[in-house]
């Protein structure tokens, strides 16, 4: 039987924007104390599941970066490979970043506000759309991700609930496509 390798998708643990429900985007909010136990479950999980790690992938924001370094220390992992890359990054929410959620729905109303959250292809006032988000994001892990994992290496990245969902979407692609 052939030997598995590893692709862990990791969303940062909760950042104090999160806490406070705003928009958060490229803005660079640190984890809150909770966020850093949620780390610290994946690491543990992680260490029960007896995964040795490779190379890590993060952002460039700190809730990443640090959800990733939380990770790597519950391992006992004192020094891996280690990329941050922009790439990676969160969905500029553009003009939403920094405002609180009710807010946002109370100015602009609940529907356009869930269009630019869910929808696929349209972006907040000066941000960018899921697709966007992919288009970022696909070809940087196609690049300089992928060919690690096809050279045998477990994979650790810790990013964004959006940025994390262009891989999902990738996967719901090409599941589609092998169908018709």
């Amino acid at each position: 039987m052939e030997d598995l390798n590893y692709l862990i998708l990791v969303r940062h643990g909760q950042s104090e924007w999160n806490a406070k429900n705003l928009f958060t985007g490229w803005k660079d909010p640190d984890l809150t104390d909770q966020g850093r136990n949620e780390a610290e479950k994946a690491g543990k999980l992680l260490l029960e599941k007896k995964i040795n790690l490779d190379e890590l992938f993060t952002s460039v924001l700190i809730r990443a970066i640090n959800t990733g370094n939380i990770i790597l220390d519950q391992l006992g992992i004192e020094s891996l490979p280690t990329t941050r890359d922009q790439s990676l990054n969160e969905r500029n929410y553009g003009d939403l970043a920094g405002l609180n959620k009710d807010d946002a729905r109370k100015k602009w109303g609940e529907e356009q506000v869930h269009i630019w959250r869910r929808s696929y292809d349209v972006p907040p006032p000066g941000g960018e759309s899921l697709k966007n988000t992919g288009e970022r994001v696909l070809p940087y892990f196609e690049n300089k991700i992928k060919p690690l994992i096809a050279e045998g290496k477990n994979i650790l990245i810790a990013a964004h609930g959006n940025s994390l969902r262009s891989f999902k979407l990738r996967s719901l692609i090409i599941s589609v496509m092998m169908r018709l």
